[in-house]
């Protein structure tokens, strides 16, 4: 005959760790702790605007995916600070209008202007220092469409080349000219 041992202690700490598991698999931090162990993570230091057309603006989520809860919205061309990056999301605040915190947005959805006005363009830049290679001039005011970013540097791409857009020659407000 078996006796069953009845201790209270460890029922709590099993359904402790039973509740916390839950928290975090529903929280989406298990997808978030998963993607920082699967791919880098860049700081990064740019103002962009959203290009997203949606009509209810740009879905700001707590994580770098869809599966993320959504926190908020944007709306279109409003300016937001970018702050770091893991795969096609980046993580902004600072919005113009719309959502107010921290949150993960979809790289696609945003975008930034080329400066250098009164020249003959910008630079676009096969690494993060000016003294790489440049690849390309761009048009000064010339949208260009956004990859991705490491510190204040830009990653962009504008008619099929990609490269390098330095903080100088960035312009994150859709509706102005940063001159």
């Amino acid at each position: 005959m078996t006796k069953k041992v009845k201790n209270p202690a460890s029922k709590l700490v099993i359904g402790l760790a039973f509740s916390c598991i839950t928290v975090i698999l529903n929280s989406g931090i298990a997808n978030q702790i998963s993607l920082a162990k699967s791919t880098n993570s860049q700081k990064c230091d740019l103002f962009v605007y959203v290009t997203d057309i949606d009509s209810q603006g740009l879905n700001v989520r707590s994580g770098a995916s869809t599966s993320n809860t959504i926190l908020g919205q944007i709306p279109i061309n409003e300016t937001v600070q970018v702050i770091g990056a893991v795969g096609n999301w980046v993580q902004i605040t600072n919005a113009s209008d719309g959502f107010k915190g921290t949150g993960w947005v979809f790289v696609p959805k945003l975008g930034l202007t080329t400066r250098g006005y009164g020249t003959n363009g910008v630079d676009l830049y096969a690494s993060t220092s000016k003294q790489s290679q440049k690849v390309r001039r761009i048009p000064a005011n010339t949208a260009v469409k956004l990859l991705g970013c490491q510190r204040d540097w830009a990653q962009v791409e504008y008619q099929g080349v990609k490269g390098w857009l330095v903080k100088e020659d960035q312009c994150g407000a859709a509706l102005t000219s940063c001159s």
